[in-house]
């Protein structure tokens, strides 16, 4: 049987490839495709603990039994609506003041805004620039499930989650949350929330890049693995 697999992140890096058909036995599981695959790059190996896999955009267990068209993705620990709510992926600058407008009503008293913005460094290293990929239809997903429970937690009018992929260069802004509320404290209280539990849940990754290579920056206390330039 035939399955798509999807790579993300440095996975990507370490296959050379974002995805490919596979044909597998019947009564494959997950760890059986992921051993495949560490036969053929054995430097997968060393992040095998790291990783998380989805089968047809669900996170799924190594134990779970593949079927004819499924679509398996592997990828690496993410770091991570209705009404006038928005969930949205871009490949474009982020226009963060006109989105607000667009969730303001007049019953708001509190517009909450925060932005993530590329710095110039990290880990005492100069960034040049960042590289962001995502699973897309499991990001926007998960997208919109993080902006239900918001809104179930906290007493707020609308929110906007938006998060921008390809290359960003400094002072950027990668993802941007927009929250409106009758009072401040929720308002305030909801952003932080969700962009905590986005950095937790939804799967996007930022690569950044270096003079002297590159690294998948993976959160707090996950696999990190220098990608060096490869010399002509």
């Amino acid at each position: 049987m035939k399955v798509k697999v999807l790579f993300f992140g440095l996975t990507h890096d370490l296959t050379g490839f974002d995805h490919e058909e596979v044909e597998v036995p019947n009564g494959a599981t997950l760890a059986d495709l992921w051993s495949r695959y560490e036969n053929r790059f054995p430097r997968l190996g060393g992040i095998r603990g790291s990783l998380l896999a989805a089968v047809n955009q669900e996170i799924a267990k190594q134990s779970q039994q593949l079927h004819e068209g499924d679509e398996v993705a592997f990828m690496p620990p993410v770091s991570g609506g209705a009404g006038g709510d928005f969930h949205r992926i871009t490949r474009q600058p982020i226009q963060t003041a006109e989105l607000a407008r667009e969730l303001k009503a007049p019953a708001d008293g509190a517009v909450v805004i925060f932005e993530g913005i590329v710095r110039d460094h990290s880990q005492e290293q100069k960034t040049l620039y960042l590289q962001y990929e995502a699973y897309e239809p499991m990001a926007l997903r998960k997208m919109q499930e993080l902006g239900r429970e918001t809104k179930q937690k906290f007493e707020i009018d609308h929110l906007g989650i938006i998060h921008r992929l390809g290359r960003l260069e400094i002072g950027e802004t990668s993802v941007a949350i927009i929250i409106t509320s009758s009072h401040r404290h929720a308002a305030f209280e909801a952003c932080r929330y969700a962009i905590d539990r986005l950095k937790q849940t939804v799967p996007i990754w930022k690569k950044e890049y270096f003079a002297d290579g590159a690294v998948w920056a993976e959160g707090e206390g996950q696999t990190r693995m220098l990608i060096k330039p490869l010399s002509g």
